[in-house]
């Protein structure tokens, strides 16, 4: 009996410092985050983003709304919508996107739209041409106690081995920092696919 209660404590100390040692990873797609400005262009004065699903990072949420993107050399159709809406109309593309769309956006983290490419938003309402996109650095967003578990802080670079089916080590992962995020990797769809990713898959820090 005491046996059995010792092994149980000792399964929550393994699982508890394995969650720790270990980040979950999530594959984020192309998304738009728009601003009341273009909400107001696109679907109409005042309207209001419908929340679809609950994201990881709190108060963050996917909405039924879609918009195409339009770029000199083709169309995407039906992309995510995230909220809630913004001061600034932000568009985040894979590698494969832009150049299907035919556009040359700069790698960026977000919310960094410094010489970001053009590309025109779309609806059955209404287009608009936003100098908005980028590629999104990878990154980790990091609640400040896991922060301090790894002795990490925000801005900080470091390299990462993400342990899909076919792993790989990624420089230049730049961690964010704050209270209000739940700790979690990023990586757009170009870099989840090169290294196997799927759901549940889990990196690690990489101590040079």
């Amino acid at each position: 009996m005491i046996q059995d209660q010792v092994d149980q404590i000792a399964e929550k100390v393994v699982a508890g410092i394995k969650q720790k040692l270990f980040i979950p990873v999530e594959a984020s797609g192309r998304h738009v985050h728009l601003s009341r400005k273009i909400i107001d262009i696109l679907f109409g004065e005042g309207y209001q983003l419908t929340k679809a699903k609950e994201l990881s990072q709190p108060g963050q949420f996917s909405c039924v709304e879609r918009v195409d993107l339009i770029g000199p050399k083709g169309t995407i159709k039906n992309v995510a919508v995230l909220g809630p809406e913004r001061q600034n109309t932000q568009v985040e593309v894979s590698l494969t996107d832009a150049v299907a769309l035919g556009i040359r956006p700069p790698l960026r983290e977000s919310g960094n739209l410094a010489e970001s490419a053009e590309v025109t938003l779309a609806t059955q309402l209404a287009s608009v041409p936003v100098k908005a996109a980028i590629i999104a650095k990878r990154h980790i967003h990091m609640s400040a106690e896991d922060a301090q578990w790894f002795g990490l802080s925000d801005k900080q670079n470091v390299c990462v081995e993400v342990l899909g089916t076919r792993p790989v080590i990624f420089q230049e992962v730049t961690i964010r920092v704050s209270p209000h995020f739940r700790t979690f990797m990023h990586l757009d769809y170009d870099e989840a696919n090169a290294c196997g990713y799927q759901k549940g898959t889990v990196a690690r820090l990489v101590r040079k």
